[in-house]
């Protein structure tokens, strides 16, 4: 197994445990994350938002497979379910994960997945109705991001 595909198994593992310190540790002191929700964040942001996402989480379940890396790159596909805190609606996140490697530590983490998919199955109705919609993947963005600033500042971290 090549090093970063240990480094990712460890990194989903933890996840699967719940263990963001260890999710933490995996990332680059210049680590950038992005997916449909969180935009453009830098490593403190990507650190706070899974130990957001973790100690809020009550239901999450992870699971992961397709793990592929080399020297500079990697991929693995992982699916996460639980129930939507907002609405307490059952989502069942279906994600593909793209990764760039530096100094043995990730160092670009771009999470995909369709998030009219997602919108319909955490929001309901509305997200039925308007989850494709950049109104509402912009709502979602701000929301997500408020939570994730205040989460900071509790956490003294900013």
């Amino acid at each position: 197994m090549h090093p970063n595909e240990a480094l990712l198994t460890g990194f989903y593992t933890a996840f699967q445990e719940g263990n963001f310190t260890a999710m933490q540790h995996a990332y680059h002191e210049g680590a950038t994350f992005h997916d449909p929700v969180f935009e453009h964040l830098k490593a403190e942001q990507v650190k706070a938002m899974w130990q957001m996402l973790l100690t809020s989480a009550k239901d999450l379940s992870i699971s992961f497979s397709g793990i592929h890396a080399n020297d500079t790159t990697g991929r693995c596909h992982w699916e996460a379910r639980y129930t939507f805190s907002r609405t307490g609606r059952k989502v069942h996140n279906v994600i593909e994960a793209g990764f760039v490697f530096r100094e043995s530590k990730i160092f670009e983490h771009r999470d995909s997945f369709d998030f009219w998919r997602w919108s319909r199955q955490a929001l309901g109705p509305s997200g039925l109705l308007l989850g494709w919609s950049p109104l509402v993947r912009n709502k979602v963005r701000a929301m997500a991001k408020a939570n994730l600033r205040n989460f900071m500042h509790q956490e003294g971290r900013g």
